[in-house]
């Protein structure tokens, strides 16, 4: 809830607490706040977790986006035909879906072919599939967009990018996957809500729009440049380590591990008039810097503590 204090205050503000898989508490949000558009990001998305346990992913991902469906398309059902002709149902979703591109210098579109290879891709490609069924068979106004790998302030500490700062700053180990080479397309996190908040608004029913970061980096790459970043500003104090680099390890290989993802968003730039403005540098030293100057919000999340903290808003 502290990544929410900033508007907290703010009367345009409510926060509901509520499991979307449970469509008692869903229909009540929608006959309550009568929502004019759902931007469905509630998911499971961390692949080892899913490796882990699979079963989680599968209750959340497939039954969750149903129930979100289900409630909306009943919902919309009882509107009036200029609130309907208002209402959209935004799907966030993910690049994995299309599945691993190998080493080949080709580009995930909107037309490429399914072909998921985590419990995690799998469940956000069975979601998707749901949303275009519910908007072909039940006419529901639903929008898809597909995106790259996201990195900013507030992502949770399992995410590569801040495990890494954090995991330097606190002197342990740097893990990398087999030999680091796996590429992947980093998109800014304030620029992915841009173009979540433009789709929402402009985009086309029925349409998917692939949205990505044009910043396609090996996570070698990735974790080298954060460690040059905070040997400039956070000097390592470290016995023994002159440079971050130094704590860099490398273990064996995820199971099924993608080498390359990589999004031609070409559709969302010529029909939407989308374009991200971060470059990898800009939003890196960004992200370094805030995990810097917020080392209690990423303490709470590290101990546990966010979890019992009192919820404000409701």
């Amino acid at each position: 809830m502290e990544s929410l204090e900033s508007i907290e205050g703010n009367e345009r503000y409510v926060f509901e607490r509520a499991d979307i898989c449970n469509n008692i508490e869903i229909r009540r949000i929608f006959n309550q706040h009568q929502p004019d558009v759902v931007m469905h990001l509630a998911a499971e998305s961390h692949v080892d977790r899913s490796i882990e346990g699979p079963g989680e992913f599968i209750q959340t991902n497939i039954m969750g986006t149903y129930q979100l469906l289900e409630q909306s398309r009943l919902y919309y059902s009882g509107l009036e035909d200029r609130k309907k002709g208002e209402f959209r149902f935004h799907h966030i979703s993910t690049d994995e879906v299309y599945g691993d591109l190998g080493a080949t210098e080709i580009l995930f579109t909107e037309k490429t072919s399914y072909d998921p290879s985590s419990p995690y891709s799998a469940s956000k490609a069975s979601s998707d599939h749901l949303v275009r069924a519910w908007q072909r068979t039940f006419n529901l106004p639903t929008l898809i967009t597909n995106c790259s790998n996201n990195y900013g302030p507030y992502q949770f500490p399992e995410k590569l990018i801040p495990l890494m700062i954090l995991n330097a700053l606190e002197g342990r180990e740097l893990p990398i996957y087999g030999d680091g080479n796996q590429i992947r397309d980093w998109l800014y996190v304030d620029d992915h809500a841009r173009a979540l908040l433009h789709v929402a608004l402009s985009g086309e029913v029925g349409e998917t729009y692939n949205i990505g970061g044009h910043n396609e980096m090996k996570n070698i790459e990735v974790i080298k440049k954060i460690c040059s970043i905070l040997d400039e500003l956070c000097p390592s104090k470290i016995k023994g380590v002159t440079s971050y680099e130094k704590l860099i390890t490398y273990v064996d290989d995820r199971v099924g591990h993608d080498v390359r993802y990589a999004i031609d968003a070409s559709k969302i730039k010529t029909e939407l008039n989308w374009m991200p403005h971060e470059t990898f540098e800009t939003g890196i030293r960004k992200t370094v810097q805030w995990y810097l100057d917020n080392r209690t919000w990423s303490d709470h999340v590290q101990d546990g503590s966010y979890q019992s903290q009192k919820l404000e808003g409701i």
